[in-house]
C-alpha cells in the first residue's frame, strides 16, 4: 500500500507539462513582422497628397537627374594609366582613401611598371612601399597573387568578365565592378563601398546591410545603363555632401526627395512626400 501510494502522491505533485507551441504559429508571426517591416514602396496618400516613397520610379528619376545635375562628369578617382594598374589601386583602397593610394601608386608604378614586375616581387619590399594604404601584408598577398595568376593564366591582360576575374585572388564583386566598369566600360553590376551602402539606406533604396544584397536591390531599380554611372556619382556624393557625420543637407539638391532620419535640415515638412513638380 505504501508503494502504491507513494506513486499516486508523486504523480500528483510532478508539473503538468505545457504542449509545445505549434511551429507553424511562430512562423506565421515572423512572416507578418517581415513583411510590416519592409519598406513602404511606391505610393501612400498622406492627407490629400500623393507620395512616393522608395524605389517607386518616379521618385528613382528624380534622384538620378539630381545626381546628374551634380555630378555630370563622375568617375573612378584613382589613378591609373590601364585596367591592370586599376585592379592594383582598387585592391590597395580597401579600407584607405583614394587620395592615400594615388600618393602611394606614384612612385609605386615607377618601380613595378608591369604585371610580371608584382608577380615576381621580393614581398618584404613590396610590402615597405605600399604599406601606409594599410593591412599591408595581406594586401601584397593578393595583389601578388592577382598579377601572377594574370600572367601565367591570362596572357598578362586583366579578365573582360565577371567570372573570369572574380578567379584572381584578392578580387571580389566590388572591385571587379570598378575595374570593369571604369576600365572596360562593362556593366556587370552596381559598385557596393562604404558611402554606397550608407546613401542607399539612406534614400531608401535598400534596406539591406550586406553588399551583394544591397548591389542586387539597386540592379533592380537602376537601369542597367546607368549603374557605371551611379556608382561613381553617389561615391562622389557621399564623399562631398551626405558624409557619414553631418550630411550637409543644406547643399543637396536631393534633399526634396530624401525623407532619412539622418537629415540636418528639411525644407519640404510634408516629407516624404515629394513636391508636386516631381510628380507630374
Amino acid at each position: 500500500m505504501n508503494a502504491a501510494f507513494a506513486r499516486m502522491l508523486f504523480w500528483r505533485v510532478m508539473p503538468s507539462k505545457k504542449p509545445p507551441k505549434k511551429i507553424a504559429t511562430r512562423k506565421k508571426k515572423a512572416l507578418l513582422l517581415s513583411k510590416s517591416s519592409q519598406s513602404p514602396w511606391k505610393t501612400r496618400k498622406i492627407g490629400k497628397k500623393e507620395c512616393v516613397l522608395g524605389t517607386d520610379p518616379r521618385r528613382v528619376a528624380a534622384i538620378l537627374a539630381g545626381l546628374d545635375e551634380m555630378y555630370p562628369n563622375a568617375t573612378c578617382e584613382l589613378k591609373h594609366a590601364n585596367p591592370f594598374q586599376l585592379l592594383v589601386s582598387t585592391i590597395l583602397s580597401a579600407q584607405c582613401t583614394d587620395v592615400r593610394v594615388n600618393q602611394v601608386t606614384e612612385s609605386l608604378y615607377k618601380k613595378y611598371p608591369k604585371p610580371e614586375a608584382f608577380a615576381y616581387a621580393t614581398p618584404s619590399e613590396l610590402e615597405q612601399e605600399i604599406r601606409p594604404t594599410g593591412f599591408f601584408r595581406n594586401k601584397t598577398k593578393s595583389v601578388m597573387g592577382a598579377s601572377k595568376a594574370i600572367v601565367e593564366e591570362f596572357g598578362g591582360q586583366v579578365p573582360r568578365t565577371m567570372e573570369e576575374i572574380l578567379t584572381l585572388p584578392g578580387v571580389a564583386r566590388k572591385t571587379a565592378n570598378v575595374v570593369l566598369g571604369t576600365a572596360y566600360g562593362v556593366a556587370v553590376g552596381v559598385v557596393v563601398d562604404t558611402h554606397v551602402i550608407r546613401l542607399s539606406r539612406r534614400l531608401d533604396l535598400s534596406r539591406k546591410t550586406e553588399p551583394p544584397k544591397i548591389e542586387q536591390d539597386l540592379m533592380a531599380v537602376i537601369p542597367q545603363n546607368k549603374w557605371i554611372e551611379f556608382s561613381h556619382q553617389l561615391i562622389w556624393h557621399g564623399r562631398r555632401v551626405c558624409v557619414a557625420r553631418k550630411p550637409r543637407c543644406v547643399d543637396c539638391n536631393l534633399e526634396p526627395v530624401c525623407y532619412s532620419v539622418d537629415k540636418t535640415m528639411s525644407t519640404h515638412p510634408d516629407s516624404p512626400c515629394l513636391p508636386e513638380s516631381y510628380l507630374k
